[in-house]
């Protein structure tokens, strides 16, 4: 069967909920997307947002100090909120990642081992059993392992261990200073090896959440080699069935996973930081047109925040005094400028009782843009 680009766009907008907003609870819609990227914590509220019918914030407040949602590093090396049932076998499938990165170059340079790492792990969620802070972690490791090493374990230990980021506190429950506890969800992985069934159960997951796609997309998505993945789609016949891709590549989905028609209305939308939707395949053309890349995925890998148009990157977008400003990248109709500013209108006010200037750290990467048609928005805060 062959699948078009546009179907292809079609059908991760409607796993990701992108097609329209949804009455669902927070954690129903996470484990609908699978993943929220959340190494910057209002990401996961505004990508929330943009899916669920009138997001209260405090209820996303509510699933994190509940750990029914969990935030810890998976899936590519980097933080991630996932559904608590999710937590464990995704951790068992990016076991042999976590192993290969963070257990070299600077736990190794201080002379520890993957031996060491697999000897202080136990004991060391023995002590996270409550929450701890980072330095009441290095502490407890300079006495495990001596001062001099303390800091290149924790390097290692804090992503290979099973732990999880605790609410802080702060306008989007996250501070500057985390806390961690131990995830106490099943049995510890070890080794450096990849476990079958949970290899599968993520690729299974994934699909629902941003199929049709490749073995390459898969592997992108989860930092997991090819030839893994690969065998577990093998394993998965009769499971997922095969697509021809618009360039002939071969494409794996879940039979009776929604695939909308091409030309299926898709409403404009202000997109999170690092939203998942643009980072989860190779082949991220399917979102982002390719002469935008660069644009919107910068080269210390930072994905501004960016406006998408009839379901593709046309722009980007920040808070101004006043409402958001949006940037777009080539020229749009009247009637999509008024939906976009409808967006905008809503935006304003969901930030505005928590953090108006939302990404202004980021700010710097505008004087990078080209010359663009830039509208600034009036948000409802600014209007009342």
């Amino acid at each position: 069967m062959q699948i078009t680009a546009g179907e292809l766009n079609r059908a991760t907008l409607a796993r990701q909920l992108l097609l329209e907003r949804h009455p669902l609870s927070v954690p129903e819609a996470v484990r609908r997307v699978v993943a929220l990227q959340a190494q910057h914590a209002p990401s996961p509220y505004l990508a929330l947002w943009n899916r669920v019918t009138d997001l209260d914030p405090t209820a996303v407040d509510d699933v994190f100090a509940r750990r029914t949602v969990v935030k810890a590093t998976l899936l590519r090396l980097t933080l991630h909120a996932v559904h608590h049932a999710d937590y464990q076998v995704f951790r068992e499938a990016m076991q042999p990642t976590l192993y290969a990165s963070r257990l070299g170059y600077r736990f190794a340079a201080t002379g520890l081992t993957p031996e060491h790492a697999e000897k202080l792990v136990p004991p060391l969620l023995d002590f996270a059993a409550r929450p701890r802070t980072a330095a009441e972690l290095r502490a407890w490791l300079a006495e495990q392992v001596g001062a001099e090493c303390a800091e290149g374990a924790w390097w290692g230990l804090r992503a290979y261990a099973p732990l999880w980021h605790l609410p802080t506190g702060g306008p989007w429950s996250f501070g500057q200073r985390a806390s961690f506890a131990a995830a106490r969800t099943g049995p510890v992985p070890t080794g450096k090896e990849y476990a079958p069934h949970a290899l599968r159960t993520l690729v299974l997951r994934y699909l629902e959440g941003f199929g049709p796609a490749s073995v390459a997309d898969v592997a992108q998505f989860a930092m997991v080699q090819r030839t893994p993945v690969r065998k577990a789609l093998l394993a998965l016949d009769g499971a997922v069935e095969r697509l021809d891709g618009p360039d002939g590549t071969t494409l794996y989905d879940v039979p009776g996973a929604p695939r909308p028609p091409a030309d299926t209305p898709a409403p404009p939308r202000l997109m999170a930081m690092w939203d998942s939707t643009l980072l989860a395949y190779a082949d991220r053309s399917r979102v982002i047109p390719s002469g935008l890349r660069r644009l919107v995925i910068r080269s210390n890998g930072d994905v501004l925040p960016t406006l998408l148009v009839d379901g593709r990157v046309a722009g980007v977008w920040r808070p101004e005094t006043g409402g958001i400003e949006v940037t777009a990248f080539h020229d749009l109709p009247p009637a999509t400028w008024d939906a976009v500013a409808e967006e905008a209108h809503t935006l304003g006010a969901f930030l505005a009782d928590r953090d108006p200037a939302v990404y202004a750290r980021y700010r710097h990467w505008w004087a990078k843009l080209p010359e663009a048609r830039v509208r600034l928005l009036p948000s409802r805060a600014s209007r009342a």
